[in-house]
C-alpha cells in the first residue's frame, strides 16, 4: 500500500500528542496534516479533504464532536473515517462521538504502534471497498439507495446520511427480511479490528430511523434487526 497518498489530519490542543501522533505517521508514509482545535480542524478539513482524521474531545474554540458533526456534515469530507483518541472515557462521551458520525474511539494514552496499525487496517479496507460494491443502487419501495454517492433518496427526494447511517441502512436493505444480531451489524459495518460498544448499534438504528421512519427497520426481540418494506 502507497501510504503516502492517505491524508491524515490530528486535531488536537496539546502539541506533544500533536508532534507524536505526526512523527509516527510520516514514518509510515502518509500525508500529515494538523489543527489545535476543533474549528481549525474543520477548516483544515475542507481545505484538504483527508482520508482519516484523529480527533481528540475536549478542545477550545469548538470540541471535538462538534468538529466531527460539522465534518460528517459537509459533502466533501463526509466520507472522511473519524478516530477519537481522548482521554474521555464515560460511556455517555463514546455514544456522544459515535452519534455524530465518529468511526472509531480510542481512549488515552494511545500507543503508536497498536494505532498505527489500526490505520493501516482502516485505510486498506476503504481501498478494498473502492470498487464494484461502490457502484451499487438498491431500489426499495420508495427508497433508492446510491451508494456512489452515498446518497438515500426518499421518493426522489435527496436525503444526505452520516457515513455510519448509510452503511448500516444500505447492509440492511440489501439484505431485506433477514434478521442480523448486534454483534454481526457491528462486525460489518465496524469491522472486527474496531472495539465499539453494542449500544453503538441501537444508537444508529434509533437516528436512522429518526430519518426513515420505524416502520422500515424492525427491532426483533432477542435477536435483532431487520429491513422490511413492501416494494411498489
Amino acid at each position: 500500500m502507497d501510504n503516502k497518498k492517505y491524508k491524515v489530519l490530528v486535531v488536537d490542543d496539546e502539541p506533544d500528542i500533536v508532534e507524536i501522533l505526526t512523527y509516527n505517521l510520516n514514518a509510515e508514509g502518509y500525508d500529515v496534516y494538523s489543527a489545535s482545535n476543533g474549528k481549525k480542524g474543520v477548516d483544515k478539513a475542507k481545505e484538504i479533504q483527508p482520508d482519516l482524521v484523529l480527533m481528540d474531545i475536549m478542545m477550545p474554540v469548538m470540541d471535538g464532536v462538534e468538529a466531527c458533526r460539522r465534518i460528517k456534515e459537509i459533502p466533501q469530507t463526509s466520507k472522511a473515517y473519524i478516530i477519537f483518541l481522548t482521554a474521555r472515557a464515560e460511556e455517555y462521551s463514546e455514544i456522544a462521538a459515535f452519534d455524530v458520525g465518529g468511526d472509531d474511539y480510542i481512549v488515552k494514552p494511545v500507543k503508536p504502534r497498536a494505532l498505527m496499525k489500526r490505520i493501516k487496517t482502516v485505510l486498506e479496507r476503504k481501498q478494498e471497498t473502492t470498487g464494484e460494491e461502490d457502484r451499487d443502487v438498491l431500489s426499495r419501495g420508495k427508497f433508492t439507495i446510491d451508494r456512489t454517492s452515498y446518497t438515500l433518496f426518499v421518493e426522489g427526494e435527496p436525503m444526505t446520511l452520516p457515513k455510519k447511517e448509510f452503511e448500516l441502512l444500505y447492509f440492511l436493505a440489501r439484505n431485506p427480511k433477514k434478521v442480523f444480531s448486534r454483534d454481526e451489524l457491528l462486525k460489518n459495518i465496524w469491522g472486527s479490528d474496531v472495539y465499539v460498544l453494542a449500544r453503538t448499534v441501537d444508537v444508529h438504528i434509533r437516528r436512522v430511523r429518526e430519518k426513515i421512519g420505524n416502520e422500515f427497520i424492525k427491532t426483533v426481540k432477542g435477536v435483532g434487526y431487520k429491513f422490511e418494506v413492501h416494494e411498489n
